[in-house]
């Protein structure tokens, strides 16, 4: 028998301002056709002036929390991924961890920007299967509309602010596929690639928090190609295939991306939870924000095997499988 971590509940929090790319395209030059035909997005959630990133995230974990039907204090373990943290420290965990009364265990946050979740959700496991936690929060939380430069049309119009959590417990499994929780997880970066997708600023060179900077051809380029490999990676890891596969939760980046990463390993997009539309580009928020959706909607089940995969700037690429 091994240790493997079970997904027990999930919760998710979008703020209550919906900006359209109508709206965009009353501030900057674009059009609400040119941002459908080049990412898929029709709208995105922003924070409200004075929500912060540790606001959203202690939503989601509270739903989370709800959800899989325990409190707070049971909680020994709390990993937040983001790249928009309230402050450069402590932690936006743990602001986090003292609103949900985790009295105990560790609160940490993660850094890997849109592969976040995927690696905060590998670490949490890594403890579980260890046996240095029992139960773990983890979450992807961001508030992107902050470091967006509002003139630059290339970037600004891809990106929203939203949570996502989910809840791990420490459950037995023969060591199989055939297993419920996570089966694997597969982590990779690449920081030759840095220039490409990279934030302006930082304590240590600008003192400020400067802004979101793409060349979002090469960034596009590198996307299909990296998702693809891990994906495959995840899928051999278990000798599995494509058709093995329930459902996949992919990052919200680009529609195209979905698409052309779907295509280059034969899954059918009617099989991809796609929420990018709507939401628009989360960070490290869009996969738990996808799975939330998902699982609560009733299109993924208890049973089922479904894989998470995103990419995002260092480059950090990675996946998972879970079966619910």
């Amino acid at each position: 028998m091994v240790l493997r971590s079970h997904i027990v509940g999930c919760g998710s929090y979008l703020p209550e301002r919906v900006v359209t790319n109508q709206e965009l395209a009353g501030r900057v030059d674009t059009t609400d056709e040119w941002i459908v035909e080049r990412s898929g997005i029709r709208q995105r959630y922003l924070a409200a002036e004075g929500e912060t990133t540790a606001d959203l995230a202690t939503i989601a974990a509270q739903r989370a929390l709800t959800s899989a039907g325990i409190s707070g204090s049971e909680v020994d373990l709390l990993v937040l991924a983001t790249a928009t943290p309230d402050h450069t420290f402590p932690a936006t965990a743990a602001k986090v961890q003292g609103r949900i009364g985790m009295v105990g265990g560790a609160a940490f946050d993660l850094q890997a920007v849109c592969s976040g979740f995927i690696f905060a959700l590998s670490v949490a496991d890594n403890f579980i299967k260890t046996g240095q936690a029992r139960t773990a929060l983890v979450i992807g939380a961001e508030t992107f509309s902050r470091i967006l430069d509002w003139t630059d049309r290339g970037t600004c119009v891809l990106f929203g602010d939203g949570a996502g959590a989910v809840v791990l417990r420490a459950g037995r499994g023969k060591g199989t596929s055939e297993d419920r929780g996570i089966l694997s997880t597969h982590l990779h970066s690449d920081g030759r690639h840095h220039d490409l997708l990279y934030v302006d600023g930082g304590p240590s060179t600008t003192q400020t928090t400067g802004f979101l900077r793409m060349e979002g051809k090469e960034v596009f380029r590198h996307a299909v190609t990296n998702l693809a490999s891990v994906v495959g990676e995840a899928l051999t890891a278990n000798d599995l295939t494509p058709a093995d596969i329930d459902w996949v939760v992919p990052h919200q980046a680009n529609k195209r991306i979905i698409e052309g990463t779907a295509r280059k390993l034969g899954f059918p997009l009617e099989r991809m939870v796609m929420t990018v539309e709507r939401h628009a580009n989360t960070s490290a928020a869009s996969v738990p924000l996808a799975l939330c959706e998902a699982v609560t909607d009733g299109r993924i089940r208890d049973g089922q095997l479904v894989l998470l995969e995103a990419m995002g700037g260092g480059f950090t690429w990675g996946a998972g499988l879970v079966r619910m």
